[in-house]
């Protein structure tokens, strides 16, 4: 495991490379460029904002960001699902001339994603810097723990994946499926007391989105730390995903090939 993670890290100029080469086609052309990162999930928060604030007679100045961070989130989650399942697929041709670890092709679609994510952030910091200025304090620092932590779920999570998906490639039209069912029973858009006012507490309380999104939630909107049993939430996700990508690698990396 070492010497994987190693030949990971000697590799790193590689897999850099690649991401910041995703990012520069992925706006290639583009009159706004890199600025769609924001311009986007701005869009769109106002008019759900707008939307669900008039069903739920709630006000738009403190749901939008409420929307936004559950946007920007699960955009990344999504992303690094959809996008890692079909990183063995989309990167055969490297796999079939170079020997380096298979994870690097899902680490380059994640650190492309997290990049995307932390230009997202910018919106988010500065719409409840202007309409919650109350909120701000030291508590602010624990919603920055939430990048390395969405990034060592998203790693594991997109390598198994892409594991699953080089041998079965309806894979990836199934993940969307699951994905829309994961957003319906997610408090993303929804506020967390709508399911519990419903008997559906369970969907929140044992809910790893729901504790991710209160680790960024809990400082910014609500102007206190997150709770350890957020922490514990993600902890324990992390430790099962990369506990299924180390042991199906293990046994599916060597194989990869023959299925490209």
């Amino acid at each position: 495991m070492s010497t994987y993670l190693r030949n990971i890290w000697n590799t790193r100029y590689f897999w850099v490379h690649l991401s910041l080469s995703d990012l520069r086609s992925r706006w290639r052309r583009s009159f706004f460029g890199i600025l769609w990162t924001i311009i986007q999930p701005l869009g769109m928060t106002l008019l759900l904002a707008v939307v669900f604030g008039k069903v739920f007679k709630i006000e738009i100045r403190d749901y939008a960001p409420y929307i936004l961070s559950g946007m920007i989130i699960w955009e990344f989650v999504t992303a690094s699902a959809t996008a890692g399942s079909l990183s063995f697929v989309q990167a055969d041709a490297y796999i079939k001339q170079c020997n380096h670890p298979l994870a690097i092709y899902t680490l380059r679609t994640v650190l492309t994603n997290l990049i995307v994510l932390c230009l997202a952030s910018v919106t988010l910091v500065a719409w409840v810097l202007v309409v919650m200025p109350q909120n701000f304090g030291w508590s602010w620092l624990a919603a920055l723990s939430i990048y390395p932590i969405l990034a060592l779920i998203a790693w594991p999570l997109a390598t198994f994946l892409a594991y699953v998906a080089t041998r079965f490639r309806d894979l990836p039209h199934a993940l969307g499926l699951l994905l829309q069912a994961m957003w319906f029973v997610s408090p993303i858009y929804f506020e967390a007391k709508l399911f519990r006012g419903g008997d559906l507490h369970a969907l929140v309380d044992y809910n790893p989105i729901y504790h991710m999104l209160e680790i960024v939630r809990a400082p910014l909107l609500q102007g206190h730390w997150p709770s350890l049993e957020n922490y514990a939430y993600c902890g324990g996700t992390i430790a099962l995903l990369i506990l299924l990508a180390v042991l199906l690698g293990r046994r599916a990396e060597r194989k990869v090939i023959f299925y490209l």
